[in-house]
């Protein structure tokens, strides 16, 4: 087994800390022969036998005694993982538009959901339309729904807010006033990624999976969860043990997350050069160094992130903050390349307290050190992402070819049916000659997602993407066209390139959409304004597609993992798509109520970095706007370090390879590094730093309860801090919000 598939393995095997009974747990009525069975079942999961000779690109070797699951999508699956998805929505608008990172519903789903339907099914005799027996399989109906109600918040925290910042959707309009076109947009987006990406599961799960080392980790940790969860009686006592636990570190970062509102300078916030400032009588070197966004924030949700990305990601990032904020950005504004702002220029107290991280007098001034660093940020995604495609250019062909050769063969079937025939059709949808590393597809024909549903499903949902975007957004049905072609080229990056890292790269594939429809629409007689709105609803449809595609294939992994069938997959993540598409817009009128800073870049302070709505706004300006330019030096330093990310990616497929492999881990992760460069301040990949550590320490000295624990620690965290962040947004609508009620105290200039 290759030492990728050992880790994940070993990071997700069935819990060992099982021993006894959890607090508060009712202990399982055992006779002697059940007691010699789970004390057999205890040992094969500490010394993690069973789960060592695992062939992960087959399915999941399932518990014998499992009953079986004549249909898995139930009612209760779907809504409880609806409802699930929902709060994971709720929880990544706020984290999308503090930090710019959005998280994926499926472990917290997948672990919530048991104990929900685990609960449903003892209660059987009292509610005997939500009883009935619970198993794997319709554990992961409930993560794909949860995945699919999750989604799509991605366009929320990113091209949506940065038309409003820009002002392309006119003169003092709210995302109150374009409900309607806000609802239209996130169905196409919704919907276009759902119904392409369908056909293309044989491929990535079935046909190239172990020839590219498709690991997918996080649906395979989720699949391996579940397993583990219903592997009987040790089984269910761990399953509630990791329910408990996340309960509780949900809860934690919930209720931490809303106290820390009314004194965010000492729960939250700590501000620890401002604190020296202070103390040593206002000296200007603590203040220089807070300007440049070095202080640490607690916040659960990134320190939950960094349990789950690792240390080479995490050290990465944080490396990537010490070289733009603790060395690029100095040198450059002590250079006079790039200049700062006073944030309290009359206060003599504060007048050594800048921000470094300003769009003001963009092609006027001298540019601030963020707009200076974004380019390089953007250029290293754009390449390394582009490198692994270009790497990869046989698997997209194949891809293609297989999409191709699917449809045919669906085409050709239905004229069958029919008593026609198509010797075309016929002939390009024959059946293909397996490849060595193939395995059988262990789902039938006909648990498989209809061909016609996604032909039919692709072709309404393209047709009301060019009527939604001439109409309501002015835009040209060829541009639309290229939007959706875009979005299928990125869906092969993301799913290609988060199968084997785990990180989606969502951010590159929307910055490279924006630069093609800069290209797209110069010289076409568009005005700024119009050209702008189209670069960024045409990124949004393009990265949101990528996106949902990206979300669904995971699922499918998961199902293959533990013998789902597709089709009923399909149709969970279908349902939950649907309630984002509705929910998704409400929260985002729900934050930017709260927060009006959100989509007015007037204000000098904002709750919210919204880093990713700035650099999409910065990018549209930038490819639409001839005023506004790219400093030279910043671009010549951006093709430089694209060349080197290129180079990397290259070194590392094709030289660290064979016994050479070992020594991949050792490489700087540039995504992470341009991401650092991108975030206008450190702080995030600090609190992500001290989560990977925690957890590398960890499962260093307690791997067993790592084994238990780590997962729902981390998707805890995330979820509870993003929910407290909803809270957060109501209290303030309601006017008693930390800015009223709390203190300042302890954060610079009295104010976090």
């Amino acid at each position: 087994m290759a030492e990728t598939e050992k880790q994940v393995v070993a990071a997700t095997a069935p819990a060992g800390d099982v021993h006894g009974f959890a607090e508060g747990n009712p202990p399982v009525e055992l006779n002697e022969k059940d007691d010699t069975k789970v004390t057999d079942e205890l040992k094969r999961t500490e010394t993690g036998e069973t789960d060592a000779e695992e062939d992960l690109y087959r399915p999941l070797r399932m518990d014998p005694e499992i009953p079986h699951e004549e249909n898995p999508l139930t009612l209760r699956a779907v809504i409880t993982g609806c409802i699930l998805g929902g709060l994971v929505n709720a929880s990544n608008l706020y984290l999308g538009l503090k930090t710019g990172f959005t998280f994926s519903a499926n472990m917290f789903g997948a672990i919530f959901g048991y104990g929900v339907l685990k609960f449903l099914e003892r209660s059987g005799r009292k509610l005997p339309f939500l009883g009935g027996v619970f198993g794997p399989q319709e554990n992961s109906i409930v993560q794909a729904a949860a995945t699919g109600a999750g989604g799509i918040a991605g366009i929320f925290v990113a091209g949506i807010p940065a038309m409003y910042q820009l002002g392309v959707m006119g003169e003092g309009r709210t995302p109150r006033d374009d409900i309607g076109a806000i609802f239209t947009i996130t169905l196409c987006c919704s919907f276009i990624g759902l119904f392409y990406v369908t056909p293309m599961r044989k491929f990535f799960i079935i046909q190239v999976s172990r020839e590219l080392k498709l690991l997918f980790p996080t649906a395979t940790a989720v699949g391996l969860t579940i397993r583990s969860m219903h592997a009987g009686a040790a089984g269910s006592i761990a399953a509630m043990k990791k329910l408990k636990c996340l309960i509780y570190s949900f809860m934690a970062a919930f209720i931490h997350r809303i106290v820390s509102y009314y004194a965010i300078g000492i729960l939250y916030d700590w501000h620890v050069f401002t604190w020296i400032h202070i103390w040593s009588g206002y000296t200007s070197w603590a203040m220089n160094i807070e300007s440049w966004g070095w202080y640490m924030e607690w916040t659960p949700a990134f320190i939950g992130s960094g349990i789950l990305i690792g240390l080479n990601p995490a050290i990465s990032m944080f490396m990537g903050s010490v070289l733009a904020w603790g060395l690029i950005g100095p040198l450059l504004v002590h250079y006079g390349e790039c200049i700062g702002y006073q944030i309290a220029p009359d206060d003599p107290k504060w007048d050594s307290y800048y921000t470094f991280a300003s769009f003001r007098g963009l092609g006027k001034d001298p540019p601030s050190p963020r707009y200076w660093l974004l380019w390089p940020g953007v250029m290293v995604m754009v390449c390394c992402s582009m490198a692994e495609l270009l790497i990869q250019w046989k698997v997209i062909w194949k891809g293609m070819k297989t999409a191709w050769s699917e449809g045919c063969k669906s085409i050709n079937a239905s004229l069958t049916r029919r008593g026609k025939s198509s010797p075309f059709f016929a002939k390009h949808g024959a059946p293909r000659v397996k490849g060595e590393n193939e395995i059988e597809d262990p789902a039938p024909l006909h648990e498989q997602v209809r061909s016609w549903w996604w032909m039919v499903g692709l072709l309404a949902t393209t047709v009301l993407c060019i009527l939604v975007f001439h109409f309501q957004w002015e835009m040209h049905p060829g541009l639309t066209i290229l939007a959706i072609v875009l979005s299928f080229l990125f869906s092969f990056l993301a799913v290609q390139i988060g199968a084997v890292t785990d990180q989606t790269p969502l951010t590159a594939a929307a910055k490279a959409s924006q630069l093609v429809f800069g290209g797209a629409t110069s010289n076409q007689g568009f005005t700024i304004l119009h050209a702008q709105k189209i670069n960024l609803v045409a990124g949004s449809l393009a990265s949101g597609g990528a996106n949902v595609a990206s979300d669904l294939t995971s699922d499918f992994r998961t199902g293959f993992l533990v013998g789902t069938s597709p089709v009923k997959q399909w149709i969970a993540q279908a349902v939950g798509t649907f309630v984002a598409v509705w929910l998704a817009p409400g929260l985002f009128i729900l934050f930017t109520s709260a927060y009006p800073c959100i989509i007015d870049s007037s204000y000098d302070k904002c709750a919210f970095l919204v880093p990713s709505v700035t650099a999409w706004a910065a990018v549209a300006r930038a490819v639409t706007d001839p005023s506004v330019g790219i400093p030279l030096h910043s671009g010549i330093f951006a093709i430089v370090m694209g060349v080197v990310s290129i180079a990397q990616a290259f070194f590392r497929h094709y030289y660290l390879v064979g016994d050479r492999e070992k020594y991949r881990e050792w490489l700087p992760n540039w995504g992470a590094i341009a991401l650092s460069w991108v975030i206008p301040a450190p702080v995030f990949a600090n609190a992500a730093l001290v989560g990977a550590i925690a957890a590398a320490i960890w499962r260093k000295y307690s791997f067993r309860t790592w084994e238990l624990y780590g997962y729902a620690v981390a998707a805890g965290f995330i979820a509870g801090e993003g929910l407290g962040g909803v809270i957060g947004a109501i209290l303030t609508l309601a006017g008693v919000d930390g800015s009223v009620k709390g203190t300042g105290v302890a954060c610079p200039l009295g104010e976090c």
